[in-house]
């Protein structure tokens, strides 16, 4: 087994006790995508940037691509993990006054080096992974939501990370554009990335997850591959969770 993250019994708490995680472990292999599902508050998204340090941890451990980070993690450590762990997030966050193949190659320029040709040749093939190629001298205004949203995937993917976090991704799109957006995480899914998604989208975790994790009020209470969870999920917390959404 090929470990991507292990987090051991991570503890992280807001103002007066207030708990976002409370003793978390979870580990996730390589090339697998995971999906976490709870209600609003239950810490799946402070969880998920934890992986990259844009949360840190009170208490606990965490193993990013054989990394440590813990409560007293220096920024240099934390440079070299963000290098690895794309991410992209409910709202694009894309520079409205660049245009598209602009967004996806100033990190690769200015961060990696690289030379503009290159970083524009991989950035015209990775908008043709999204189905968007035709966008690339578009600004972002000129582009719907969902498109928005690939360019925000192109953009992570552009880095070459080794691990993709997924924060609601599709949370801020009207639900004409979900399915496009859901299709491309799909693509990269399906060519081993390694995956951890945050969202309420069954049909994705049915289809893509390879484990479902369940959270409230910042514990994991239930780690079950798809077809258990959703056929048969095994506590009660879990159980009136998916009557609400099913």
């Amino acid at each position: 087994m090929r470990i991507a993250i292990k987090a051991t019994k991570i503890q992280k708490s807001y103002g007066k006790g207030i708990k976002a995680l409370n003793d978390v472990s979870l580990t996730i292999e390589r090339g697998e995508v995971l999906v976490i599902m709870g209600p609003s508050g239950s810490g799946k998204s402070t969880l998920i940037r934890t992986f990259n340090a844009l949360e840190s941890i009170d208490s606990g451990h965490l193993e990013i691509l054989g990394n440590q980070l813990s409560s007293t993690s220096e920024e240099k450590e934390i440079r070299l993990i963000r290098k690895r762990v794309g991410m992209v997030f409910q709202q694009f966050n894309l520079f409205p006054h660049l245009s598209i193949i602009e967004n996806i190659t100033l990190a690769p320029i200015k961060v990696q080096r690289r030379q503009r040709k290159e970083a524009e040749a991989d950035a015209i093939e990775l908008l043709s992974q999204m189905g968007i190629r035709d966008q690339a001298y578009k600004y972002p205004n000129q582009l719907s939501g969902g498109q928005q949203q690939r360019v925000a995937i192109a953009r992570a993917l552009a880095l070459e990370p080794e691990v993709m976090l997924f924060d609601e991704p599709t949370s801020a799109l009207d639900p004409e554009r979900i399915k496009e957006v859901l299709d491309a995480m799909r693509s990269l899914a399906l060519k081993g990335m390694t995956m951890v998604v945050v969202t309420h989208e069954i049909g994705f975790a049915r289809d893509v997850a390879d484990r479902v994790v369940f959270m409230d009020e910042g514990r994991v209470i239930e780690t079950s591959t798809p077809k258990e969870f959703f056929s048969n999920a095994r506590e009660e917390r879990s159980r009136r969770f998916l009557n609400q959404m099913m």
